[in-house]
This record gives C-alpha cells, structure tokens and sequence, in this order.
C-alpha cells in the first residue's frame, strides 16, 4: 500500500487588487506596475512605463516609487495613516491593506495592497454619535462651501466605488457641476489649499513648476484618502442650495 504524498503549497503573502482583479506577486519581485510592467495600468502617455515595484527582502515586503515625478498617496483605507512616497522612495509594507492614489494627466488610479504578513493593524475611526456622516480628521475643518468644492472634485472617485481608474475634473468642470463662476471657484480652491497646506498635507502649495492639475490631483488624494469627504456626501451636491 503507498502512502499519501505531501505537496507543499505556497500560501501568497500579498495580493493587489486593480479594476476587478488580483495580482499576486512572487518572492523575491520585483513586480512592477505602470504603462508597461507585470500589471499594466494603463496606455495613458502621461503615465510612466514603470511607476511602482514591490519587493520582498529582509522577511518584509517593500513598496518602491521608481518613477520621476508622479507621487503615490498611500493610506490604510479609514484616514487613520496617510502618507506620500515620492520618486526614489520606498517604504515597507506593515500594514494589512493599503490603498495607493497616484494621478498621470487627467486620470487617478486606485489600487489595493493586502498583506498578509503585516504586523501593524489601525484603529477604527470614531463617527460623531449625533451624525454618523460627520468625522473629524485632524483639525481640519471646512465651511460648506470649501466642502462642496471638494466634494466636487473627488466626485468621479467617490461615485465610482471601485479599485479602478476615475477622470479628474477640470476646475471648470467642478465650477460648473456647482453652478459657481470658475473665478468664484479658483478662489475658493486657493482658500481650501491654504488651509491643507497650514495643516501640513504636501504637494498644494503654488509656485514655479507646480501646476494646478497636480494641485488638484493632490487635493482629491488627501480628501479621499484622510476621509475628509466620503461618498455619503455626493448627496450635498444635488442638495437644494
């Protein structure tokens, strides 16, 4: 009588999850992600042909940004940790889930890291018990109108709901879409940047070589990412004014 034959099967420690499918890359890597690489994200031109490489080394899985000059926002989903990992950056992943925001032309891409050896878990963000819609991150804090641009903004990412691909509005598209002149809007915009920036979130202050559509991209990463709107509030935008 033979015996049973033992047949070790390796368990995937990480997965990614882009539009509907998952990736799982193998020890060591690199598996990269870009316009070209191991997941394609997309033919966009404006999106470099290898943006993103993962990594395992040292018992630790590692996040690399070896692109030029797109930034990648990093966040464990519910606003508690948020960070940017910039050209030549690279991070280890310790947490159980990230998701990653990045933007090439007028498009924003959302992806999901799961790692299942991560060692650190978050805790759960609080709601206000008299409204359950209303969360307060930081010091932030908005007047309705500066929340409604926002919303406005990060409406195709918050609708959407998926790991995916969304088109940034322009600001005369959000301008519009809130029945606001776009020089009302601009400065409005300039108001809510302002605030960000005193507060510390990178990449919104004006000067040379930065353009308003990375300002913009910057903002709806940071507002989605930190749950400073969520898509409870698209509803505010079809609100009676």
């Amino acid at each position: 009588m033979s015996g049973a034959v033992d047949v070790a099967v390796e368990v995937t420690d990480l997965q990614i999850e882009f539009c509907g499918e998952w990736f799982s890359p193998e020890r060591p890597g690199p598996f990269t992600i870009g316009r070209e690489g191991d997941l394609v994200v997309d033919e966009n031109q404006y999106l470099h042909r290898r943006l993103l490489a993962f990594t395992h080394e040292g018992g630790l899985w590692w996040l690399a940004n070896v692109g030029q000059s797109i930034g990648v926002s990093l966040s464990t989903g519910d606003g508690v940790y948020q960070a940017v990992l910039g050209p030549g950056a690279k991070v280890p992943l310790v947490f159980p889930r990230l998701v990653l925001l990045f933007t090439a032309g007028p498009f924003t891409y959302e992806l999901a890291v799961h790692c299942a050896q991560a060692a650190f878990h978050s805790a759960p963000i609080v709601a206000d018990v008299d409204d359950p819609h209303h969360m307060t991150i930081g010091s932030v804090s908005l007047t309705p109108s500066q929340r409604l641009l926002v919303i406005a903004l990060c409406e195709p990412l918050l609708r959407d709901g998926l790991v995916g691909q969304s088109q940034l509005p322009t600001s005369a598209q959000a301008a519009a879409r809130l029945g606001w002149p776009l020089t009302t809007f601009n400065r409005k915009l300039d108001a809510v940047c302002d605030k960000l920036d005193r507060e510390g979130v990178p990449g919104l202050r004006g000067g040379v070589g930065k353009l308003a559509t990375n300002r913009r991209a910057r903002l709806v990463e940071h507002a989605v990412l930190s749950r400073l709107v969520t898509p409870q509030d698209l509803a505010l935008l079809d609100a009676p004014s």
